[in-house]
């Protein structure tokens, strides 16, 4: 069995885009590989530390929606990563080792950099992101980390600070390997990317009167304008959620599409009947452990115990090979 590393930051409900691409990887990977998986609230702190009010309530809500798909705390190590606090420590040492031109060259950092219009969220935090994930990744000497081609860059800073620890300390640190993950397009309601903060997420949340009603707003192809018109699925933001929710009619559809021989309100139905058989167990699942939030606790310690006794471990080899201490 493989080791994997891997977290969701907690910004706010899931949404089905979340899901096809990370989520349905992690449910995969549970069943034959050896899981980390963490509720990263000290990430979101890089980006939105000027606003921590819903923090502790979107960390909750992450959490029971995680279990609520099905991430089984039987099978894997689910916890909060402000609740081991060696990844603080971790991430502190390895900063003293990390080249600040690996960070600027960093594609995520040089782009919000060229992008920023608020310069406050100019921070050593965010500069220092990829080392915290670097901590979060060699604590647990993962083998692999499942990743998308935006992650990559990330990963290979990791792999870099690795090697440098162990060329410099006779280092106790694994070199993860990327699994790389397969793109999956989900685009939103009104046919930009999937996100929170275009606001046009079907989240699990989102009662399932809301999860049609976005539906039947949601834009399709906009050269279609008469029923008769032939479509092109492959701009359109409906087939998409039929290609995740619906992969055993999405070529009827496609097909159906392309030859005008059904008409988008129909196609809207046909992935609404399917998407609220997949959301509506994990949204009431996950409403029914955030009801009972000393439950939802209980997991989170018994996940960060488990998390914690590994984590001394490695700091104990890392303080050792760095020579801190009498």
């Amino acid at each position: 069995m493989k080791t994997i590393v891997s977290g969701a930051r907690p910004t706010g409900s899931l949404h089905l885009g979340n899901y096809a691409g990370a989520i349905a990887n992690w449910l995969r990977l549970q069943e034959t590989e050896h899981c980390y998986f963490f509720v990263a609230n000290y990430h979101m702190l890089t980006t939105g530390f000027l606003d921590v009010s819903q923090l502790h309530e979107n960390t909750g809500i992450v959490l029971a929606e995680l279990l609520a798909m099905g991430v089984d705390p039987d099978k894997v190590t689910l916890f909060v990563q402000s609740d081991v606090r060696e990844h603080a420590e971790f991430c502190m040492l390895l900063s003293m080792l990390t080249p600040v031109s690996w960070l600027e060259r960093n594609p995520t950092y040089k782009d919000l950099m060229d992008n920023l219009d608020q310069p406050e969220l100019r921070t050593a935090g965010f500069l220092n992101y990829p080392v915290l994930m670097a901590a979060d990744i060699l604590m647990y000497k993962a083998d692999a980390v499942p990743v998308g081609q935006d992650q990559a860059p990330h990963l290979e800073i990791t792999r870099e600070i690795a090697r440098r620890f162990n060329h410099l300390y006779d280092g106790v640190l694994r070199e993860p390997q990327a699994i790389h993950i397969s793109p999956v397009l989900m685009r939103g309601m009104d046919g930009r990317k999937m996100s929170k903060s275009y606001g046009n997420a079907i989240s699990f949340q989102d009662t399932p009167e809301t999860v049609r009603e976005k539906i039947r707003l949601t834009v399709t192809d906009p050269a279609r304008v008469r029923r008769n018109d032939p479509g092109n699925p492959d701009v359109c933001s409906v087939f998409d959620l039929h290609k995740v929710f619906n992969p055993d009619e999405a070529p009827e559809i496609r097909h159906l599409c392309q030859t005008a021989g059904i008409g988008c309100v129909e196609c809207k139905k046909r992935v609404a009947e399917k998407i609220a058989a997949f959301h509506t167990p994990i949204h009431e699942k996950s409403r029914e452990l955030l009801a009972h939030p000393a439950r939802l606790a209980d997991i989170a310690a018994d996940g960060a115990k488990k998390a914690a006794a590994v984590a001394a471990d490695t700091m104990a080899e890392v303080r050792e090979a760095m020579n801190l201490g009498i």
